[in-house]
């Protein structure tokens, strides 16, 4: 390759060309593109294929493109979507109205399944990609198999799955796992990050779809891998705050929006490789074995999940899609009270289980102050 002098009059100046670049970057997104819909139009699906892209750098570029893929990814047969909960269109109010049928048809269609304060952070973001009818038949398939454990009846095996991250962090970094032993920060601060997969706390949705374009290629435990090496990369500021419980449960449960995300998305993918986990089970059992009982840190759990109010991000990225002039229209913040009411004495309650009890009621107490109405 030729270069330029510094001066910029002759052939030897290492600077860059911003429009070689932009057009560099430009031929590897096409090239990209091509190579997706080659492996979509492949017969059958090439969805080894589609794995590799939603993985590799940029993930799968644009939510036409994620139209098509994510319900390859989950092996979910597009032609076949099941129905919406039958309201009346001229009843339906906005994206709070589907968000609300996508998660009562989950639940009444399989009542082995509770929902989880977080749950609707999940459903928002296929809701926005994908649209209700397919969002709804993502979800349920993604409900009963990636997070099916934090759906359970209790969170044992959500704290279980949690109990993996010090061992990751341990195997890379043994001072910092040391540091936040002594510290007894615990895993709390990462709860939302993984019950969400990090949708309720990044503003930037695009971040947000980029690592979903990740997590559905790959295992289910991905996830709390994502978490370990964002802990990882912030081994430096971990190490120079205070050695106690406050101070590094403070600073980690802010999660920087500037993250270095495809770098993150790639450590993350090389630490699976290396510490798989079948090799960390018997280290997070044990991590289990040493926490404090259950009695102890229900209320830690209940503290954290109830942080999450219902439709904050919902809230948050509906007004990102709004023109700068329509942003003051509070559209998802319409009082209604009654349907939220018959909602709560339906009989839905059987499926949504002690937690829909819980949304309720906090709910309810909520409204009038913080005009929250995820159930209205």
């Amino acid at each position: 390759m030729a270069l330029r002098s510094a001066q910029g009059d002759g052939p030897t100046s290492p600077r860059w060309d911003g429009g070689a670049e932009k057009a560099d970057f430009n031929a590897k997104k096409k090239k990209k593109v091509a190579e997706i819909y080659q492996a979509l139009n492949s017969d059958p699906t090439d969805v080894a294929a589609l794995r590799r892209m939603a993985i590799s750098e940029g993930g799968l570029l644009t939510d036409e493109i994620r139209r098509k893929v994510w319900p390859k990814l989950l092996n979910v047969n597009t032609s076949d979507p099941p129905p919406t909960s039958g309201m009346p269109e001229e009843q339906r109010e906005g994206l709070q109205e589907e968000l609300i049928d996508i998660i009562l048809l989950i639940l009444e269609r399989n009542p082995q399944l509770h929902y989880y304060q977080g749950y609707h952070d999940i459903v928002v973001t296929f809701l926005l990609v994908v649209g209700e009818r397919l969002a709804t038949s993502l979800v349920e398939k993604l409900s009963t198999h990636h997070l099916r454990d934090f759906m359970d009846p209790t969170m044992d095996n959500t704290k279980h799955i949690l109990n993996y991250l010090m061992p990751i962090i341990d195997q890379v970094n043994p001072e910092l796992h040391d540091f936040m032993q002594s510290a007894e920060v615990g895993t709390i601060f990462a709860l939302s990050w993984l019950i969400t997969w990090f949708g309720h706390v990044l503003s930037d949705f695009r971040h947000v779809v980029r690592l979903y374009d990740f997590f559905l290629a790959c295992h289910p435990l991905m996830p709390i891998y994502f978490a370990a090496v964002i802990v990882l990369y912030r081994e430096q500021e971990v190490l120079d705050c205070d050695c106690d419980m406050a101070s590094v449960h403070h600073l980690l449960s802010q999660i920087p929006q500037d993250l270095p995300y495809e770098t993150l998305i790639s450590r993350a993918g090389d630490l699976f490789v290396q510490f798989p986990p079948s090799e960390l089970a018997r280290e997070a059992a044990a991590q289990q074995q040493a926490e404090r009982t259950a009695a102890s840190t229900f209320k830690d759990f209940e503290l954290a999940s109830a942080q999450q109010r219902p439709d904050m991000v919902l809230r948050q990225r509906f007004r990102g899609l709004l023109r700068p002039e329509d942003r003051t229209k509070d559209v998802l913040t319409k009082p209604r009270t009654n349907r939220f009411v018959k909602l709560a004495v339906m009989g839905l309650t059987v499926a949504l289980g002690a937690a829909a009890l819980a949304v309720v009621k906090s709910a309810l107490e909520w409204a009038p102050k913080f005009q929250l109405q995820l159930f209205p």
